[in-house]
């Protein structure tokens, strides 16, 4: 583990130059591994541990997924099985079904869940509100959780290209004393560039406040705000388009991904660097209280709930499809189809 200062305030993280991939073969090396679910985590963290050189199955009910997880190599009764048949085989069960999914199918999982296994997760949602989930683990086997900060597409394709998505880990339960060192092999063997520690709750309640605040709520609503505003004042769709979304996915973004927002400023005209330092300070006002109500729904459970009585509906399917429908065929991100086909990388397709 290595000592770093991020912002002036020092972290330990584990990198996979200190926690090699030999080391965590070494220490999983008895260990099957079962991921249980092939949905949005499991095709990028079953696959990377397969060709990190792992003993690993999948379980998986009958359906879309089951056919998914053929066509990505996985044999059916070699490697690939139904959930129970999967979680009996392992030593370790990888619990990566959506968070509804994991009420449903947890009467069935616990059963197996024998003293001495380890219980693993990708999020810390059905734990840290288990009062309203019931996952309440026994207290003979290992809880852990290495949660990748991004999709589980994001995992296997920088994996693919020899890169590593950072995670973040935590130990709820240490049953066996191995806790820890499973939880550090399994975070290498799926791909993690560096590790940071945390908790479940800490996990739970970051997750939940950045998927509805920055990195998709709040960004889709600013930019469909001033989409609008610029659609309002006579500028064409292309124009309102490329100056909302294309240019800061495409042009800005690259640049303070690479080396800060300091580095993006320095690197665009003194008229934008000016209204930029100007501006910040007026949205972050207004965006804050916003924020600060959002994460109180958090950490109370609230935001937990919704999505509990949401994907409890029988209907949850075709109501969020509607909704998905609805903003794919607005206007901005109509055009945005439109200006996707015009990108220079689409003259050779």
């Amino acid at each position: 583990m290595a000592v770093l200062n991020f912002g002036g305030v020092n972290e330990t993280v584990v990198t996979r130059d200190e926690f090699t991939l030999d080391h965590a073969r070494e220490v999983l090396k008895d260990e099957k591994i079962a991921v249980i679910g092939y949905g949005v985590q499991g095709p990028g963290q079953a696959c990377n541990l397969r060709d990190n050189g792992f003993n690993v199955i999948v379980g998986q009910r009958q359906g879309k997924t089951f056919e998914k997880a053929i066509a990505d190599g996985w044999v059916p009764g070699e490697t690939l099985f139904s959930i129970e048949e999967a979680a009996e085989q392992a030593s370790i069960i990888m619990c990566l079904l959506s968070d509804a999914a994991v009420m449903s199918v947890w009467p069935t999982l616990k059963q197996y869940l024998t003293p001495g296994k380890a219980l693993y997760f990708s999020h810390g949602f059905a734990i840290t509100w288990n009062d309203r989930t019931g996952v309440v683990p026994g207290s003979d086997y290992d809880v852990i959780m290495v949660a990748p900060k991004g999709s589980g597409t994001s995992l296997r394709t920088m994996f693919l290209e020899g890169r590593g998505l950072n995670s973040s880990y935590a130990v709820y339960q240490d049953a066996t004393g191995r806790a820890m060192e499973r939880t550090l092999a399994l975070g290498i063997g799926i791909g993690s560039g560096y590790m940071f520690e945390t908790t479940f709750q800490r996990e739970a309640t970051s997750d939940l406040t950045g998927e509805r605040g920055s990195l998709m709520g709040a960004i889709q609503g600013l930019l469909l705000a001033q989409y609008e505003v610029l659609r309002e004042n006579g500028h064409s769709p292309s124009e309102a388009f490329n100056e909302t979304v294309e240019e800061l996915t495409q042009s800005l973004m690259p640049l303070f991904a690479q080396k800060g927002m300091d580095w993006m400023y320095a690197n665009c005209s003194t008229t934008a660097q000016r209204g930029a330092l100007d501006w910040m300070g007026p949205f972050h006002d207004a965006c804050k209280p916003v924020v600060e109500k959002l994460y109180a729904s958090v950490k109370c459970g609230n935001e937990a709930q919704i999505s509990i009585d949401a994907n409890s509906k029988p209907d949850y399917r075709v109501g969020l499809e509607a909704e998905l429908k609805a903003l794919r065929e607005s206007e901005m991100w109509q055009t945005a189809v439109t200006v996707r086909s015009l990108r220079p990388e689409n003259d050779n397709k």
